[in-house]
């Protein structure tokens, strides 16, 4: 980390000592505030460098820009809006400046529908959160975002198995399988991320985060079902400039940023942004004696802005970021007697094998697990972005390449045991994207956005779980052999065969190759100035090709009829293959109201689809008349969504906005888990249907130049309408009916998991103006809350398996500066709160499962520096 910081401070020198000498260049102006009055004694500074004015007694200035020719001029004045004036080229005109009182609430400009437009505008429920918001408030990745965007759920126990949804939906809930798309698109300026790994990356450079909520297939090059993230980054800029913050905190979080930019040549602009992260673990490993779950990541972006004409920019960018935790592991936070035998009960297991649980409280936050936890990945890639104006819109083209690997090692037994010594799937994941799309006015009364997308993936995993000394007592179960044509019970204590089963294990080679192609368009026909009626329409191909081999190895070598059923019934080989194609239709018809500058209100009805989706984790025994490619193949999502709102601006400096939807799924792709014992990883199937329905209400207003707030709330009832194929909660595990064992469960009319049926978001600030080391700005003390009622964490509700609900309060003080130095004290969990994000049961669910625990008070202090 520390040769690329020394890059970036050599980079920035290259760039302060780089400029195109010309004449003098004294630029005149005028500083008024909104109401037209001239503003004296406004400060005045030529950005990244000292030289600074202030206005006369009637707001006229005069400053010397030191031979520049591209500049920027702050402009700061106590009670008002600090603004950037960007000038390009000899100016002889005075500039005209406006400022903006502090205490008015500016309205936030979005690009989510292809040009920029006020957010409270578009027929959209639609989130932002601006790059200073998360930086404020600690959010330097999306699993922070969702302290202050209530309808994102986020879960991870690794980067791997990480699922974000919106309102509940997008990614089946517990593990992770690479066959289906997720239902919440994920583009970082413009490039579509399709790996849900790509959400643990620390932002770098961010300008603001759109969270769009609902089907969105008419926008967007990639359809999703539930909705997008759009991340916008800040682009070059022809005036030089450089930012570099450090933070430290407790358990020895360090993490430093820098972002250089500035002109190259007249037509050509250069920025460059580096970004580490390291922390200590969080949680004790008794067994080693030092702490695990750490942080170690690193990023680094690098992007070239080409002008060559007025109408036309590209833009090329590159990125790559390494995350080496030792982290991820998580704590046994209980036991759940299930209906298996006495014998097969996780107390009595471990009481045989004469092991005891570090600590039986998981927020003690200790573990002994012998396996090492290991999640190392590496994402990056390169786009090419052209905009050209032609007639009244722009054409886009975005090319792009990216990549994902992944590294693991994981002790999914979550003991000190020797049960599973490895489990682990190394992957490495590539996809090619290609998207036009033309953005524009056709008449005075019809703008609207055409596009094409294609996307080829592929993804190629290579798994190895093996079973260690301890394997034989928790597998440990009746099995039969064939005796001479006869199926015969084999003896229980054979289980315990010395080196049976230690080192005994699975090899596995999958892959998938994806291609998904689409035609998209909206179109925004504006009846009359107040009513707009806005149709969508797409048209989807997908391919799905995958491959699945696993091999078995290891263990005792023998010919023994009765061992080899026992080694048969932890692991057999498997081995099928499956491809499969579709044409989908979708499309959204929005009527928008605008009944007057307060008031906009909208309807809107979406007919999605999630595409076909393909097993590659290991299959269960087929019924009878189906074979292991009928269980592969998952048949896609048919989502019909229906949606109300209204945004208000009930007052001056206030917003208020209200959204009621319904969202029924037909053929809801979900994960579960094998009744078979050989299969330990959850794999996909068909839901029959399922329902979301909910309210959401945002608000932000600004009492005076001094105090502002914000909120968001959301009440969220999802249901299985019909679902009898479920898997068997954890305590209904080893049920039996007229001496048969169950393996499915009919969960029809129960809640869908992940989902709280209330959550919110409360915020707020206070700031003054104020003087720190020369430089003037705002002293802020701000709070930020968030709050969950408890959810179900398994895909067939469990009484133990239930996440309580919980509130998290986090605070800031300090001072922010345009300009300078800035300085922010900030804490995190504040009041120490003790919850979980997630609970998972253990593989082959004996009954003890572990959670996910969230961070306790976390506290430090960032410094800024800004040229």
């Amino acid at each position: 980390m520390k040769t690329i910081y020394t890059k970036s401070f050599i980079l920035l020198a290259f760039l302060l000592t780089y400029s195109v000498s010309q004449a003098q260049n004294i630029v005149k102006g005028t500083v008024k505030n909104s109401q037209d009055q001239a503003l004296p004694g406004a400060n005045i500074i030529l950005k990244g460098t000292k030289y600074n004015t202030t206005t006369d007694e009637n707001g006229n200035f005069s400053i010397d820009t030191r031979d520049k020719l591209i500049f920027t001029l702050l402009v700061q004045y106590v009670g008002y809006r600090t603004e950037e004036i960007a000038v390009k080229g000899q100016t002889t005109s005075p500039l005209a400046v406006k400022l903006t009182e502090e205490n008015e609430l500016v309205e936030v400009v979005i690009s989510s529908r292809r040009r920029n437009e006020k957010a409270q505008s578009v027929p959209i429920p639609i989130s932002v959160v601006s790059g200073k918001q998360a930086e404020q408030a600690g959010a330097f990745n999306v699993n922070r975002i969702k302290e202050l965007v209530p309808s994102v759920q986020l879960y991870s126990s690794n980067p791997r198995n990480t699922g974000i949804n919106i309102r509940g939906l997008g990614s089946p809930y517990g593990l992770t399988n690479d066959g289906i798309d997720p239902g919440v698109g994920f583009y970082v300026d413009g490039v579509y991320y399709a790996r849900p790994a790509a959400t643990t990356l620390d932002f770098i450079d961010i300008d603001r985060i759109e969270v769009l909520r609902g089907p969105q297939g008419s926008l967007f090059g990639k359809n999703t079902t539930s909705g997008a993230f759009n991340i916008t980054t800040r682009k070059p800029s022809f005036t030089t400039g450089a930012d570099f913050e450090l933070s430290y905190g407790n358990y020895g979080f360090l993490q430093a940023k820098t972002s250089i930019t500035g002109g190259l040549t007249e037509k050509l602009a250069g920025r460059i942004s580096f970004s580490g992260t390291q922390r200590d673990g969080l949680i004790d490993n008794v067994a080693t004696g030092r702490p695990t779950n750490t942080l170690n990541n690193q990023g680094i972006r690098g992007q070239l802005l080409y002008e060559p004409s007025d109408n036309t920019s590209i833009l090329l960018a590159g990125d790559i970021t390494t995350q080496r935790p030792d982290g991820y592991a998580q704590v046994i936070a209980g036991v759940a007697p299930t209906q298996r035998a006495a014998y097969r009960q996780f107390d009595a297991i471990i009481a045989d094998l004469g092991y005891q649980l570090p600590s039986r409280n998981a927020f003690d936050r200790k573990i002994d697990h012998d396996t090492p936890w290991r999640s190392g990945q590496d994402l990056g890639g390169a786009s090419l972005n052209i905009d050209t104006k032609i007639g009244g819109g722009t054409l886009t083209s975005t090319t792009a390449w990216r990549f994902w690997t992944w590294d693991p090692s994981n002790d999914r037994d979550f003991t000190g045991l020797q049960v599973l010594a490895k489990s682990q799937n190394p992957a490495r994941h590539t996809q090619l994207t290609q998207e036009i799309r033309y953005a524009g006015q056709v008449t005075s009364k019809l703008s609207g956005v055409i596009g094409a997308f294609f996307i080829d993936q592929t993804v190629k995993i290579k798994g190895t779980e093996e079973s260690g000394s301890a394997q034989w007592r928790f597998s440990q179960s009746p099995v039969n052999y064939n005796n001479n044509g006869v199926s015969t019970p084999v003896p229980l204590a054979r289980w315990a065969e010395p080196g049976l089963l230690e080192g005994y294990g699975i090899r596995t080679n999958a892959s998938i190759h994806a291609v998904s192609a689409a035609i998209f368009g909206q179109l925004d026909w504006a009846v009359t100035d107040q009513l707009h009626i806005l149709p969508g329409l797409r048209y989807n191909y997908d391919n799905k090709d995958s491959k699945y081999d696993r091999q078995t190895y290891g263990g005792l070598e023998t010919t023994d009829p009765q061992l080899l059923a026992i080694k048969r019934a932890v692991y057999t080989n498997q081995t099928f293959a499956a491809e499969k194609d579709k044409f989908d239709f979708s499309g959204n018809l929005t009527v928008n109201f605008k009944a007057n500058d307060k008031v906009n209100a909208y309807a809107t009805y979406a007919k999605s689809y999630k595409p076909v989706g393909v097993n590659v984790a290991g299959l269960p025994t087929p019924a009878a008349g189906q074979t292991l490619a009928d269980l592969a193949v998952i048949r896609p999502e048919d989502v019909n969504h229906y949606e109300v709102g209204v945004k208000t601006s009930p007052f001056k400096n206030a917003i208020l906005n209200v959204t009621l939807y319904n969202t029924d799924i037909k053929d809801y792709q979900t994960n579960v888990q094998a009744a078979e014992l050989g299969v330990n990883r959850g794999y996909l199937a068909n839901a029959d249907k399922v329902r979301v329905r909910g309210a959401e209400l945002d608000a932000s207003f600004v009492i005076n130049e001094h105090f502002s707030f914000n909120g968001a709330v959301t009440y969220t009832d999802g249901k299985y309408v019909k679902f009898t194929n479920a898997p068997l909660p954890l305590e209904e595990t080893g049920k039996t009916e007229n001496g048969v064992q169950v393996a499915f469960k009919d969960v029809s009319g129960s809640e869908l998991p992940g989902i709280s049926k209330w959550s919110g978001s409360l915020g707020g600030e206070y700031t003054n103006a104020a003087k720190f080391f020369g430089n003037l700005g705002k002293f802020f003390i701000g709070i930020d809350s968030y709050a969950r009622s408890e959810f179900s964490s398994s895909p067939s509700a469990s009484k133990y398996l239930i996440v309580p609900g919980y509130a998290i309060f986090n605070g800031r003080i300090g001072f922010r500066a345009t300009e300078g130095l800035s300085i922010n004290f900030w804490a995190r969990n504040i009041l120490d709160k003790n919850y979980y994000e997630q609970l998972l049961p253990a593989g082959g669910n004996a009954g003890h499962y572990a959670g996910v625990l969230g961070d306790q008070r976390t506290y430090g202090i960032t410094l800024k520096y800004s040229l």
